[in-house]
């Protein structure tokens, strides 16, 4: 099957990427090319963050999830920390009868299995307050580019910058190979959007129309990392209830789990994205995609 966009992305006979070394590589480029986003990088914190690091919206990507159910089970499939190697794996968690929460690699035949077994409901926003998952790291001051994480280790009550998103904005300042973090992140973001789809990178980077995210849409649909039929997708998102919030801002895939368990989602195999209510205002809606594509040359 020939290749997809401009950066050729392998695909899968269903449409989504498929989860190798030379899709990594051309996904490391692609979020690390100007050009192609018209120099259109996101607001800067540090001189020189998007030298190695990502476009803007990767942050927000790579803090995305998507929930699964199997039988009377929820299953959360995101970009988890592996704590004793600090890098993070793309992972299928479920919730185990005694009450332990199993991370399962998605790569893996266990992760593959699970999936085959399980019905897709839809995606949640990654949180940009609250804990990260990598709690209790301490980088040096000066790591990713002088963004340690545990600055923005906060407590779910509070409304500091935090969470996965702020977590993601510091391992993506640097996604080159020889940076074994942000190596993984990247790693683990083609898995994940492997098994969920270009219909959750669309979602996730749709709840922005600020930062330059419409502009980064563009660039994602122009390489090939998703079609332009995923990007105008048709859907609103829905809020996520408070006690749901709290569970998410716990940065851990047994409360995600919890979460996801409280929420509402269409039996009838339709697809549901769940946002965070502060910024569901900003959702980029399929009209103004349509016609950010159409000035784009798409």
């Amino acid at each position: 099957m020939p290749g997809r966009g401009a950066y050729q992305f392998d695909v899968q006979s269903n449409g989504n990427l498929v989860d190798n070394q030379e899709n990594v590589e051309r996904a490391r480029r692609l979020f690390n090319d100007g050009d192609i986003i018209l120099g259109e990088w996101g607001p800067e914190g540090n001189e020189g963050d998007f030298k190695h690091g990502g476009w803007h919206s990767l942050c927000h990507l790579a803090a995305g999830a998507g929930v699964y159910k199997n039988n009377d089970k929820y299953l959360w499939a995101a970009i988890t920390y592996a704590g004793t190697e600090d890098v993070y794996r793309a992972t299928i968690s479920q919730l185990e009868d005694a009450g332990t929460t199993k991370n399962i690699p998605l790569d893996s035949s266990q992760g593959r299995n699970l999936i085959a077994q399980a019905t897709l409901l839809g995606f949640v926003e990654g949180t940009s307050r609250g804990h990260i998952s990598a709690r209790g790291k301490a980088d040096l001051p000066d790591a990713f580019n002088g963004w340690p994480r545990q600055e923005y280790d906060a407590d779910a009550n509070s409304d500091a910058r935090g969470g996965t998103v702020w977590e993601h904005w510091c391992t993506t300042r640097d996604i080159r190979s020889s940076q074994p973090v942000g190596d993984s992140v990247i790693k683990s973001y083609v898995t994940l959007v492997s098994t969920l789809g270009g219909k959750f990178v669309a979602a996730v980077i749709r709840g922005r129309v600020e930062h330059e995210h419409p502009i980064q849409l563009c660039g994602l649909v122009k390489g090939g990392f998703i079609t332009k039929e995923e990007a105008l997708w048709d859907i609103t998102p829905h809020a996520i209830p408070d006690a749901a919030e709290s569970l998410f801002l716990e940065a851990r895939p047994a409360d995600s789990i919890k979460a996801v368990a409280t929420l509402e989602w269409d039996t009838s195999g339709g697809l549901r994205y769940y946002m965070f209510k502060r910024k569901i205002e900003f959702w980029n809606k399929t009209e103004k995609v349509a016609k950010d594509l159409r000035e784009f040359g798409l």
